[in-house]
Order: C-alpha cells, then sequence, then structure tokens
C-alpha cells in the first residue's frame, strides 16, 4: 500500500462500535477474565493488555500505524523523544560498553551520550558523519551502537546511511538512525540498511506541537542479526527479570519486546493515550504536510543564500548543497524537510536577527504547522564549549528555522526585514 493510505488506515481494525475514529481508551488498568487468562498474559502464551505503563490499545494503533510507515517490524512509544533514544541505546549497551556517535546530534542526544550515559558507565566516541572512515578505529569488541541523525538537527547535514550501516554490519553491530526531522514519509532508513529508527514524535507527527512522545521502531528480521551474537549476550540468555525469558527465542519482535518488559517497565517513561491519540491524528496528514514543509523551506533557503549578510545556507535541497546528493538519494523526491539553519557574522547579528523577526516564533521547537526562529548557540546547544559547537556544526551565528505552512511570501518578507533591521 502507498503511504498515504497507511497512515490513515494501517493498525486499526474496528471494534463492535465501528467508529472511523481510532477510540481513546483512556485507562490505567484491565480485568482479566480469569486466573488462567492473568497468568498466560504475564507468561506471553497469550498477547493482550495487561496495564497502561506496559500496553494500551490506542498505543498500539499508533505503534502499528508508525511501523507501517517506516516499513519496520513493530515499534513501542514513549513519554518523549528522549525517552526513546534512551531505550534504544540502553536496550544494546551496558557498563563497560561503548556507543559511537555522529559529532552532528541534536543537543539533547549529545548531552545524553557524553554526560548522563557516562554516569552509567557507557562511554560515547565521536566520529564526522561526512567521515565514515572515523568509525572503524574507534569500534573495538565493546562496542553496541553506532548512533546518527537522518537529518541532523541543527547542522542539517545528510548522512550517507548506506556507508554508516555497512561499517556496522561488518562488524555486526547495530545501527540506530533517528529519523524525526525527515520523517518516514522523506526518509525509510530499513531500505538502506538500518537496524532502529527513533522519533520525536513532538515534532512532525504531531504537527502542531500538541503533545510530547516518541517511538522506536524495529526493521523485519533483526532477530538474525541478534541471535548468536556476543556483542548481544543479553538477547541470547535468560532473562532472570522475566522469568527466564529468552528474547530471541519468543517469535516476537526481540528489540521492541525487550525495551517494553524490561526498560518500559522499570523505568516508566510511558505515553498517554491521548497523546498517542494525537499522534495517530497527526499521521493522517503528515504526508501531506511535510511536502509544504518542504516547498516553503526551499524557497526561503534560496532566498536566504541570494541576500548579502548571510555567509552559508544548510539546505539540502539546495544545489549548490554539500548535502545536495546525499539528499536525492535518501529523501523521497529530493523532498528535504522544512528545517534549514543560516549563518550571519557572528553571536551578536544572529540574536539581533531573531529578536527583529515578527511572524516567526521563538521557540526550541521544530515541526510545527507555524513557523519557529531559534538560536541554537544560546538555546538547545548553549551547554557546549565554542570548540563543541564548531565540531557538532553549530557556530555561534547560526540560526535554525523550522518552516511552516504560512505563505511563503510572507515568511520571506518577515526574514528580510529582520535581516535589514
Amino acid at each position: 500500500m502507498d503511504l498515504q493510505t497507511l497512515a490513515l488506515h494501517a493498525g486499526y481494525e474496528k471494534d463492535s462500535q465501528r467508529t472511523m475514529a481510532v477510540p481513546i481508551y483512556q485507562t490505567t488498568a484491565y480485568e482479566f477474565r480469569d486466573v488462567e487468562h492473568a497468568a498466560n498474559l504475564f507468561a506471553l502464551k497469550e498477547l493482550g493488555n495487561i496495564y497502561t505503563r506496559l500496553n494500551n490499545p490506542t498505543t498500539d494503533v499508533f505503534e502499528k500505524r508508525f511501523t507501517a510507515l517506516e516499513g519496520g517490524e513493530a515499534a513501542i512509544a514513549t513519554a518523549s523523544g528522549m525517552s526513546a533514544i534512551f531505550f534504544a541505546l540502553a536496550n544494546a549497551a551496558q557498563a563497560g560498553d561503548n556507543i559511537i556517535c555522529a559529532n552532528q546530534l541534536y543537543g539533547g542526544s549529545l548531552t545524553l551520550s557524553t554526560h548522563t550515559l557516562k554516569r552509567f558507565g557507557i562511554e560515547a566516541r565521536f566520529f564526522d558523519v561526512h567521515k565514515p572512515q572515523q568509525i572503524e578505529v574507534l569500534i573495538d569488541e565493546k562496542t553496541k551502537v553506532i548512533f546518527f541523525e537522518s537529518l541532523t538537527n541543527p547542522s542539517i547535514d545528510v548522512a550517507d546511511i548506506e556507508a554508516l550501516t555497512a561499517i556496522a554490519n561488518k562488524h555486526n553491530i547495530l545501527t540506530i538512525v533517528d529519523n524525526t526531522v525527515a520523517t518516514p514519509v522523506l526518509c525509510r532508513p530499513f531500505e538502506f540498511g538500518a537496524d532502529i529508527t527513533v522519533h520525536s514524535a513532538s515534532k512532525y507527527t504531531t504537527g502542531q506541537g500538541l503533545a510530547i512522545g516518541g517511538i522506536l521502531v524495529e526493521r523485519k528480521g533483526l532477530v538474525d542479526k541478534l541471535k548468536n551474537n556476543p556483542r548481544y549476550s543479553h538477547f541470547n540468555e535468560p532473562d532472570a527479570s522475566y522469568h527466564g525469558l529468552v528474547y530471541t527465542d519468543t517469535g516476537l519482535p526481540p528489540y521492541t519486546l525487550r525495551a517494553r518488559l524490561s526498560l518500559l517497565r522499570d523505568l516508566g517513561a510511558v505515553v498517554s493515550p491521548f497523546n498517542s491519540w494525537l499522534f495517530i491524528q497527526g499521521i493522517e496528514t503528515l504526508s501531506l504536510r511535510m511536502k509544504e514543509h518542504s516547498k516553503n523551506a526551499l524557497m526561503l533557503a534560496e532566498f536566504l543564500e541570494s541576500h548579502k549578510k548571510v555567509k552559508k545556507v544548510n539546505y539540502p535541497g539546495l544545489k549548490s548543497n554539500a548535502n545536495y546528493k546525499n539528499a536525492q538519494k535518501y529523501f523521497q523526491d529530493g523532498l528535504c524537510s522544512g528545517l534549514l539553519s543560516f549563518e550571519v557574522e557572528d553571536f551578536d547579528e544572529a540574536t539581533k536577527i531573531v529578536d527583529a523577526t515578527k511572524l516567526y516564533s521563538l521557540v526550541v521547537n521544530i515541526g510545527d504547522s507555524k513557523s519557529i526562529i531559534t538560536h541554537p548557540a544560546s538555546t538547545t546547544h548553549q551547554q557546549l564549549s565554542h570548540e563543541e559547537l564548531i565540531a557538532c556544526g553549530v557556530p555561534e551565528g547560526l540560526i535554525r528555522i523550522s518552516c511552516g505552512l504560512e505563505s511563503v511570501k510572507d515568511l520571506i518578507e518577515d526574514l528580510k526585514q529582520a535581516l535589514e533591521a
């Protein structure tokens, strides 16, 4: 089926009430038929609802629908995009292990990998997303993950997914791709060898900044990579916390199963049923919105590229951009999402321009129907040193724009007056 058809129908089988809209099952718990039924559910002899911290019928539709869009096998929804990223990494690595991350990551992902995971005993090692050859020297027997973004935020680089996954597969290591900015409408990393994708559903999935949530998706057949892989013994040995369950022997998608039965169960970063319902509504129009976001962003980027105050424009839809070739290869119809950034002279000039805009909202979010402007060096990446900012592609004069669905004529006019104020 076409993606737009899946976005409207996948994962929902009408219940006895035959409702066209997916119902919101706003409940904490579920009644079991009898003791045997309850025992079978906990033993995975039957699949069904136990407790909303583990699963929920509304969230189940969201997970199935998003899985269909991504072309994966199974998904697990979480309370936020950051919790989805944490679950994806923590599901693979433990104390004493290391993960290999692209320098060009979202600021929250950099803080998580560099500082928070360090306290869990997990080391982060970094490479330039445009230099995959740097990865080989970082790999050892304790490497569990190669983590990167398909379209980076806010440096707006496009990863060579096939090159990165080829290195990972050579060493039998998992690849995790943050596909938030591109969305599965524009980029499907599983088709290029990726193992797991993560998303902040708070962005383009909801589309109007209505809800916080995240989702982790595993590819079809991932069990074959995990089965008897010495890097991931915890998937192949009995789990004492779940009566000796061996995840690769269940016949169920093992990565999301373990994330649900171990991490979601114990850490509790569960998405609310109402938020899952909001994400379902957003998915229905996602492909339509992404085309408009991308069209507006390209026209805005072309205007910025022609302005004398702008030193550099980062948007892979521009033929002059270094990422253009990868964008044409990995993105549907060359559409490059609504996120772009541009660089002006320095920190002071950047903040002056941001403050002078009238139509754009100064917000640290992306993917909204309304246009958003951000100065990363003073907000999302404030915790980084000057050297670290340069390394992750976020100089102090960088301004990030999440291009909304307003008239692009008005968006250009507002940015023009801000640049010339």
